[in-house]
């Protein structure tokens, strides 16, 4: 149903980014400071294995300021990346595009889930506003372009 969901809390905010990625047919985008162990979680997995499953040319493109948590954290994510490494792709931020602050996420172009800060628990989930969520996909692809790939199939890039 469109609309504006406000989230309250890390627990709300992953729940949202889950519906994200269920509800997404192609594309998910992420941009965080870091990655969180959700994306650790079998649930997590599955949902976006499902995703990368669907079609060849679905694609997860994540983007992040801090990458050394990865192998640490989240092996299923990296099991993704080796089993899918033609649809995700793990970025790292340049110097440029450090002060970014605001996490979210974006699913397909009509739907996102968006932090207002990396330090607040605050959060809106917005289905439909085709405008807001043109203006996140503009954000998101300068940032891509201030960034460098950090994480790959082959090595890890840290």
């Amino acid at each position: 149903m469109p609309g504006e969901r406000k989230l309250e809390g890390i627990v709300e905010y992953d729940h949202a980014l889950d519906e994200l990625i269920t509800h997404s047919a192609h594309t998910i985008r992420l941009f965080d400071r870091r990655i969180s162990s959700a994306f650790n979680s079998p649930q997590r997995y599955e949902l976006l294995r499902r995703l990368l499953l669907a079609r060849r040319t679905n694609r997860v493109r994540i983007v992040l300021h801090e990458t050394g948590n990865i192998v640490r954290d989240c092996p299923r994510l990296l099991l993704l990346l080796r089993q899918f490494s033609h649809g995700i792709a793990i970025h790292r931020t340049l110097p440029a595009a450090h002060r970014v602050y605001d996490p979210f996420a974006i699913g397909d172009d009509t739907r996102f889930v968006h932090r207002f800060h990396y330090n607040d628990v605050r959060a809106a989930a917005v289905i439909g506003d085709v405008a807001a969520t043109a203006s996140l996909l503009k954000r998101f692809e300068e940032i891509w372009q201030a960034s460098t790939p950090a994480v790959t199939a082959g090595k890890t890039g840290l």
